[in-house]
C-alpha cells in the first residue's frame, strides 16, 4: 500500500448544536483519486473547509505527506502543496485565462510581483501557464477573457490555475457543478488523465463521475462516515443505499 497524502483523525466540528463532522477519519493515498459522497447537510463543506484549512476544526488531527498541518493556516498547507477548487467557481473573469493561470504561477513563486512590471516579460511563467492550460484542453484560449468562457471551460480554467500551483495534492469541490453532459463528458476525461498523477480528494454529486473515476469513495451522512471502500463495495452496502443511493440525490 502507498503513503498517505492526506489522513485526518477523529475530525470533530460542531456549529452551535449541530454536528458538522462526527469524528471522521479517512485517508487519501499517495496513488489513488478518493471520492467523498454524501447528501446534502451531510457535513461535505465543512470537511472542505477543514482539510483547506478555512475552518479550525473543534478536534481531531489532520496530517499532509505525514506531516501534522492541523493548525496550520490556508497559505502554509498551500505551500505544502494542496490546492483546491471551488464549488462556485473563484476566476477573474475580466482577465483572460493566461493571466487568471499567470496569477497562479506568480503565487507559486511568491515575491515574483514587481511593481509596473507585466508579467507576460516573465517567459519561464508564460510557459508555465501555457503548459497548464494545455494540460486542461485550454490551449486554443488562452487570450480569451475568462468572463466568455463556457461555464465547463472555466471550471477547466480553475483545475489549470490549481495545477499551476505544482501540487502534491488536489482537493476538488464539486468540479461537475452545473456542468451540461458534454462538458460532464469533459470534465470526467480531464480528472481520469489527472489521477495517478496527482493524489486526488474529489467531492461530487455527479454518481456517474464518482463512479467511473474513484478507486475508494467515503459515504458522509449527518457527519459520520458510514463506509469506505471501492466502488463496487459502495454499491452494494444496504446501509449506503438506504441512505444515499436510494434516496434523494445529493
Amino acid at each position: 500500500m502507498s503513503a498517505a497524502a492526506l489522513e485526518t483523525r477523529n475530525l470533530c466540528k460542531r456549529f452551535g448544536g449541530v454536528i458538522a463532522t462526527d469524528h471522521v477519519s479517512l485517508t487519501v493515498l499517495a496513488d489513488e483519486l478518493h471520492a467523498v459522497i454524501g447528501p446534502n447537510g451531510a457535513g461535505k463543506s465543512t470537511l472542505i473547509g477543514q482539510l483547506a484549512g478555512e475552518i479550525k476544526p473543534d478536534s481531531g488531527e489532520l496530517r499532509l505527506f505525514d506531516q501534522p498541518v492541523t493548525h496550520l493556516a490556508v497559505h502554509r498547507r498551500a505551500g505544502l502543496g494542496l490546492a483546491r477548487t471551488y464549488q462556485v467557481t473563484q476566476i477573474a473573469r475580466e482577465f483572460s485565462a493566461l493571466d487568471n493561470v499567470l496569477l497562479a504561477v506568480n503565487a507559486r513563486r511568491g515575491g515574483n510581483f514587481r511593481l509596473w512590471r507585466n508579467a507576460h516579460d516573465d517567459r519561464n511563467a508564460v510557459r508555465e501557464a501555457h503548459a497548464a492550460l494545455d494540460l486542461v484542453g485550454l490551449s486554443g484560449r488562452a487570450h480569451t477573457t475568462t468572463g466568455t468562457l463556457a461555464h465547463g471551460e472555466q471550471r477547466q480554467l480553475e483545475i489549470a490555475m490549481a495545477l499551476a500551483t505544482a501540487p502534491r495534492l488536489l482537493l476538488l469541490d464539486e468540479p461537475l457543478a452545473g456542468m451540461s453532459q458534454g462538458e460532464s463528458t469533459a470534465m470526467i476525461e480531464l480528472l481520469r488523465g489527472l489521477k495517478h498523477r496527482y493524489p486526488i480528494l474529489l467531492v461530487e454529486h455527479d454518481m456517474d463521475a464518482v463512479f467511473a473515476l474513484a478507486d475508494r469513495v467515503s459515504v458522509l451522512v449527518s457527519g459520520r462516515i458510514i463506509a469506505s471502500g471501492d466502488v463496487a463495495s459502495i454499491r452494494s452496502n444496504p446501509e449506503v443505499r438506504a441512505a444515499y443511493l436510494g434516496g434523494d440525490a445529493v
